[in-house]
């Protein structure tokens, strides 16, 4: 299919993510191929890496696992099986992901949050555009914060919330993270850490603030524990 069919007037609601996948299987399948490849390569070399393969975009149960069969069949086919571990995730993106974490929580290994089109799709924003009236939303009070530099806390945040507290009733193991420059940003870090994520993700050059900001938090909470006892 050529490629100016697949051009869309607002991509950031569009064709993309699993949806792109499950209309053409064959995209998962070679993302698919080239991860377990790489693993099953370095392998060889006595590197023993775990890819964590992330479904993104999901809204439902069912978008995921039709993107995990094709996953699980290209391990399969790769005779991947005991010679790589692996787990296979999704990435919350939508609010409704948010709504029903608890189905997703009963089927994958590990969700991570994807707070940049969390944002756009709850505010329903377009972080491309947005630039436009954000300056004027700032200086007139409106919002205090740019809400993609730092976490939505009453609306993205109170959506999070729900989405850890179903996924972990459904799941009390799994692993739940944060990916996106919110990751970088100190104030969005100790938030994840307040509501209980295990990880969070950003680019390189904010790791060192990442990890500064991770510290605090756990060291405010531990004080705040502390005087608690106190009294």
């Amino acid at each position: 299919e050529s490629s100016s069919s697949l051009h869309e007037f607002n991509p950031m609601l569009g064709h993309r993510g699993c949806r792109l996948g499950i209309t053409y299987p064959e995209i998962t399948e070679m993302q698919a191929s080239a991860i377990f490849q790489a693993a099953l390569n370095v392998g060889k070399e006595g590197v023993a890496a775990i890819p964590e393969i992330e479904i993104p975009l999901v809204g439902n149960v069912k978008e995921f696992l039709d993107q995990k069969k094709i996953v699980e069949g290209i391990a399969q086919k790769l005779g991947v099986k005991g010679k790589v571990k692996y787990r296979i995730g999704a990435m919350v993106e939508v609010p409704r992901a948010c709504v029903v974490a608890g189905q997703l929580a009963a089927e994958v290994e590990f969700i991570s949050f994807g707070t940049n089109d969390l944002t756009q799709t709850t505010l329903g924003f377009s972080r491309d555009d947005a630039g436009r009236f954000i300056k004027d939303y700032l200086d007139k009070g409106i919002l205090e914060t740019d809400p993609f530099v730092s976490i939505d806390r009453e609306g993205v945040g109170v959506l999070m919330k729900m989405c850890v507290d179903a996924a972990r009733q459904a799941n009390p193991k799994i692993n739940i993270g944060i990916c996106g420059e919110h990751g970088g940003d100190p104030s969005s870090v100790e938030f994840c850490h307040q509501i209980g994520l295990d990880n969070v993700s950003c680019s390189p050059y904010r790791v060192p603030i990442a990890r500064l900001a991770a510290a605090q938090a756990a060291i405010k909470e531990k004080r705040g524990k502390l005087k608690g006892r106190k009294k």
